[in-house]
């Protein structure tokens, strides 16, 4: 069982950043594929990013590449979105998730095996 736990969502203006967290619980976060996926309301659940257990395999979503970066730090459970030049259409719940899949499955939702409860990043024109 991984327990997941999104932060770090809030309110910014165009053009800012935000940086998103997602502590697991669990001793075996280290085997497992991360990615973030967002949410708008009446939208499915989109692939954002995604980072493999050894941080040596990312993805990103063309419409956040280089401009989004994922990481992780395995000693500490912990995974990250770091959010630069935020666009309104940015604006959605963003939600961490564990897949035990292999990495070339990290885009589809699918493939994950727990979600965290999502957190809200709003920005504004």
């Amino acid at each position: 069982q991984v327990q997941l736990v999104e932060s770090g969502g809030g309110l910014v203006q165009a053009g800012g950043s935000l940086r998103l967290s997602c502590a697991a619980s669990g001793r075996t976060f280290s085997r497992y594929t991360m990615g973030w996926f967002r949410q708008a309301p009446g939208k499915e659940r989109d692939f954002v990013a995604a980072i493999s257990w050894s941080g040596g395999i990312i993805y990103y979503a063309d419409s956040v590449r280089g401009r989004f970066t994922v990481s992780r730090d395995n000693a500490n459970n912990t995974v990250y979105l770091q959010m630069n030049s935020l666009k309104p259409e940015d604006t959605a719940a963003y939600y961490c998730a564990a897949s035990s899949y292999s990495v070339k499955l990290a885009t589809i939702v699918t493939s994950y095996d727990y979600w965290g409860q999502g957190t809200q990043v709003t920005v504004s024109s």
